[in-house]
């Protein structure tokens, strides 16, 4: 019995270390491989709005919600399975996974939260947003068509 475990500390003694000191020093073999979907990320200014990241996630952690002009997206990470689907089926390509994948944290609500907004017009007749075309189509809506009026 003592003859054995003598044994085993000269085999762990011998064999080099295996675990890293993580964070502080990181195994760069281990770092995640192309195409691995890590933490999303949203680029505001490719975003054009249309919803359709909220309707295909499966965990409906995509809220979306509409006050006047402005279309907010709020994402709330903290419930993301990392499928891919939203960026799959984002027409502008406004969502992409990351190679991040270290979320962990202490304050969930804030760091795994990502808040959108986007200016969208409405339409006249059926009051669905739309996304403008230019600055002077988002100024006319905005506010120099209502001094007008007044």
């Amino acid at each position: 019995m003592i003859l054995s475990k003598i044994k085993e500390a000269i085999i762990c003694f011998k064999n080099l270390r295996v675990t890293f000191p993580y964070p502080l020093k990181r195994n760069i073999e281990a770092l995640p491989v192309e195409g691995f979907r890590g933490k999303l990320t949203i680029d505001v200014s490719k975003c054009i709005g249309c919803a359709g990241c909220a309707n295909v996630c499966p965990s409906r952690l995509i809220i979306v919600t509409d006050k006047k002009a402005v279309r907010r997206l709020d994402f709330y990470l903290e419930r993301c399975t990392y499928c891919g689907r939203c960026a799959d089926v984002c027409p502008e390509k406004a969502i992409t996974m990351t190679q991040e994948f270290e979320t962990a944290t202490n304050d969930v609500h804030n760091d795994m939260h990502i808040s959108a907004e986007v200016y969208m017009g409405t339409c006249q007749r059926c009051g669905r947003c739309f996304e403008t075309q230019t600055i002077l189509d988002k100024m006319m809506t905005v506010g120099f068509r209502n001094n007008q009026a007044e």
